[in-house]
């Protein structure tokens, strides 16, 4: 038995009923869409998506994506609904009907208690011709010549062209409507791709008062303690708030290296002036990508406002965030 043969075959079956169902895609049916996500976003209306078994399956997923994009959406079960979840649905909805035969029996009891008008049904269909389709005011035909089970039974290519057909209705929604990285993040706060596009330096930085600091008169006796009281990596030499420069580790390593005496220096002429530094609203991300750059790696920087200084930020407080290094490439 060739079982390579049988597992690329699922693949190659499925890829061609995906290639099929984008040559049937229509203006038509692309512009009723259009007109239907822009009244959705005018009216403050919901996109509903509903369907039984594995089709349910699959409109949890597009409900998901849809929601994730910033349009109201949620599944609708329609054996729940008939028991009391049509309270959900309101006039200024939409609803989407997934089933592979279009006679779904739930859907099509469902359907005279639902409040969408016609023109808001979508019918996402393996039959063009059947009763779900005709009761609804846009059909996108999800026909499959068979399914990629060897018994042609199993719900596999069906509900891949199902799920690859809500994916390419959430992506136009995102098109039409202009959904940009910043306005996908607003939904996404917990996850890496959010903290991404919307966490700030602000709200990861050791703030000023945990942070050590001297003025320009200090010697490193001064900048030493000062760091082993607040250890963060860096001390900072101020004056009047204004960050002047910095002191870190390694610039105390090598004064002891070039003069055992030197713990009576002055740091005015040890430090680092105008070093590199964030600001409070710089994105974490972009600090990462700043902090990783692989011709100056840094571990610690000063963050400033209007050049006067706020806090610290070290590359141990990124990673805890949930960063990692290989994102700084990106």
């Amino acid at each position: 038995m060739d079982h390579k043969n049988t597992f690329t075959q699922v693949l190659l079956t499925e890829a061609r009923a995906l290639e099929l169902a984008a040559s049937r895609f229509t203006e038509v049916e692309a512009l009723k869409l259009v007109t239907l996500f822009e009244l959705l976003a005018h009216t403050g209306g919901s996109l509903i998506i509903s369907g039984v078994g594995k089709s349910g399956l699959i409109a949890q997923k597009i409900a998901a994506t849809f929601s994730s994009l910033g349009l109201p959406s949620f599944f609708l079960h329609p054996t729940e609904a008939m028991h009391g979840d049509l309270g959900r649905v309101t006039k200024s909805d939409a609803i989407v009907l997934l089933s592979k035969s279009g006679t779904t029996e739930e859907l099509l009891n469902m359907l005279p208690y639902v409040l969408v008008p016609k023109e808001r049904i979508i019918a996402l269909v393996g039959n063009v011709n059947s009763p779900i389709a005709q009761k609804s005011g846009i059909i996108i035909d999800a026909s499959v010549e068979k399914e990629a089970c060897i018994n042609d039974l199993a719900p596999t290519t069906s509900t891949t062209v199902a799920l690859a057909l809500g994916d390419a209705m959430a992506v136009l929604y995102e098109n039409v409507m202009g959904v940009s990285k910043e306005k996908f993040a607003v939904n996404h706060p917990a996850g890496l791709l959010g903290k991404s596009l919307s966490l700030t330096v602000d709200r990861l930085m050791i703030s000023m008062p945990d942070c050590p600091s001297v003025d320009e008169s200090a010697t490193l006796q001064d900048a030493i303690l000062a760091m082993t009281q607040k250890p963060v990596g860096m001390c900072a030499v101020i004056e009047n708030n204004v960050l002047k420069g910095i002191l870190v580790e390694g610039d105390i390593r090598r004064a002891f290296a070039n003069s055992p005496d030197a713990i009576k220096t002055p740091v005015k002429s040890l430090m680092t002036p105008r070093p590199v530094c964030l600001t409070p609203q710089t994105l974490a991300f972009e600090a990462l990508k700043l902090m990783e750059n692989p011709k100056k790696q840094i571990s610690v920087v000063p963050v400033v406002e209007d050049g006067h200084f706020k806090g610290v930020l070290r590359l141990h407080d990124l990673f805890k965030a949930g960063f990692h290094s290989s994102l700084a490439t990106k």
